[in-house]
């Protein structure tokens, strides 16, 4: 009786661990939109971050997937996150230390960038003007060379650091001053 009962127990063990090890081997595809970060900064001396997904053209034009004039995530997936580590300052309006949501309403010659207190959206969805914290209209210009993915960099400038974003050959680039 014993012995039957430690076998049953062994054999359930066994196909336990085996289920595991089966289940454990299966993975995800990749993102079409992979999730990236860019930052300004290293260690105490960090002043911007942004996590982002990188959409990307596969042979489509980046003007139509923008979507002119309409409130845009800045990115895929979920609304860009855009982290100050210090206060800052968009256009006139200083915006204090702390997480933030970046969406923008792209346009043919400009682009309005909008600073958010809406975090944790999914797309555009969680966005309401009225929790706008700073808000820039910003040009457009015409890069170069063809970005294939949404791409955004930061470079210091002199009184902050101006992050670029890029798709296709449209390129925007945003004041940040401290």
């Amino acid at each position: 009786m014993k012995t039957s009962k430690l076998l049953t127990t062994i054999a359930f063990a066994f196909m336990m661990l085996v289920s595991f090890n089966v289940d454990a081997q299966k993975f995800r595809g990749l993102d079409k939109s992979p999730m990236d970060a860019a930052s300004f900064g290293s260690g105490n001396d960090q002043l911007i971050k942004v996590y982002y997904g990188r959409p990307q053209l596969n042979g489509r034009d980046a003007k139509k997937l923008t979507q002119k004039d309409k409130v845009w995530r800045t990115g895929a997936n979920e609304a860009t996150e855009l982290i100050l580590f210090t206060d800052m300052k968009l256009g006139s309006t200083t915006i204090k230390a702390g997480t933030y949501s970046l969406f923008t309403m792209p346009g043919d010659k400009e682009w309005t960038v909008v600073i958010s207190s809406d975090v944790n959206n999914w797309g555009a969805s969680g966005y309401s003007e009225e929790n706008t914290v700073a808000k820039i209209t910003v040009p457009v210009t015409e890069g170069k060379e063809s970005l294939e993915a949404f791409s955004i960099a930061f470079e210091k400038s002199d009184d902050g650091v101006h992050m670029h974003m890029g798709w296709g050959t449209i390129r925007v680039a945003v004041p940040f001053a401290k």
